[in-house]
């Protein structure tokens, strides 16, 4: 291997590991926001609790192993198999033991200060683990303390980390996985939160989308910008802001800004898939309307944006992370160049 190679190989060790480091972070917060709606619905529709769980398994896409492994989409099971469950490895303690592992192996690529909280982060989890810290009461402070946890994350990351491209490629990982939690909660609201058509536009489907918004913490902002709550305003301000934090819109311009500082391509232009990619999804989304998505049914919608999500990571992980000689990937850049 030459020198270059060996250069070029060395670096796409150190940014794949800081995008999934970020990534996996972002998902366990995330995985917590999903069960934090669905335990503060329950607090206000107590009855028939069970039928609230299993379509939160079902937007998993891991049915199968749970079926396999828990049986009954019972609240312990399906609390257990989200949260603590060291075989599955979305749940929330896979996901910051993935995170702290890539950590590890690039210490010297971030601060001491960001290693120590995601030891913290992941040890928390961990202790919680063993002590059954799931039972009574203490369940949703526990995932409120999880959010945390990784907010205190972010904003070290974020402080103590330069704005090169380390920094751009967590950034990227980031927002991509925020953007497809952001979708997913909004099927676990018309999957999970209001089985009975009946319910829409009653005072219930109000307190539903309320918990759907405050799961992304979106709720002040939201109201700040609507006096009352519609499913049409809701699908707006989470799927087509461009200001709001967890918008997907918001999350994929700026994912989309990361990859052009990466790659040191000006906006508007591209010289590789992810930005060709993450660009026509972006001018998507910056010409799409709130009706046009309600009429072609927002589960569509969403899984069109989730498999268009899936297709930007793998074209990062193509064109940035796989092992291939410099060569080849610089042919392939000025090909799609002038494509």
């Amino acid at each position: 291997m030459t020198l270059e190679k060996a250069s070029f190989a060395m670096l796409s060790r150190v940014a794949e590991s800081i995008y999934w480091m970020a990534r996996y972070v972002e998902r366990a917060e995330n995985t917590a926001r999903f069960i934090d709606v669905t335990l503060n619905v329950i607090l206000d529709q107590p009855e028939n609790t069970n039928q609230q769980w299993d379509p939160l398994v079902q937007t998993t896409g891991d049915v199968e192993f749970f079926r396999e492994h828990y049986g009954d989409s019972t609240p312990e099971n399906v609390l257990r198999f989200l949260t603590f469950d060291a075989e599955y490895p979305n749940s929330i303690l896979s996901s910051l033991n993935a995170a702290r592992e890539n950590a590890r192996t690039v210490r010297e690529a971030i601060s001491s200060e960001a290693w120590e909280q995601l030891n913290s982060f992941y040890h928390f989890v961990k202790r919680a683990a063993s002590n059954g810290r799931l039972n009574g009461p203490a369940q949703i402070d526990f995932y409120q303390e999880v959010k945390q946890h990784s907010h205190l994350f972010n904003g070290i990351l974020d402080a103590t980390l330069p704005r090169g491209k380390g920094w751009h490629f967590a950034n990227l990982g980031r927002l991509l996985e925020r953007a497809d939690k952001t979708s997913r909660i909004l099927d676990v609201k018309y999957f999970t939160l209001l089985p009975n058509a009946y319910d829409v536009g009653t005072t219930l489907d109000d307190l539903q989308w309320s918990a759907v918004l405050r799961s992304v913490s979106a709720f002040e902002a939201f109201r700040k910008r609507y006096h009352t709550i519609t499913v049409h305003r809701v699908v707006e301000f989470l799927v087509l802001d461009g200001r709001f934090p967890r918008a997907i819109s918001f999350c994929v311009n700026w994912a989309n800004d990361s990859v052009h500082q990466i790659v040191g391509s000006p906006l508007g232009a591209y010289r590789n898939e992810p930005e060709q990619r993450l660009g026509r999804l972006r001018a998507e989304l910056v010409y799409a309307d709130v009706d046009s998505i309600i009429n072609r049914g927002l589960h569509e919608v969403v899984d069109d944006l989730q498999r268009q999500l899936n297709d930007v990571g793998s074209a990062i992980h193509e064109t940035f992370f796989a092992m291939r000689p410099v060569e080849q990937i610089q042919a392939t850049q000025v090909q799609q160049q002038y494509q």
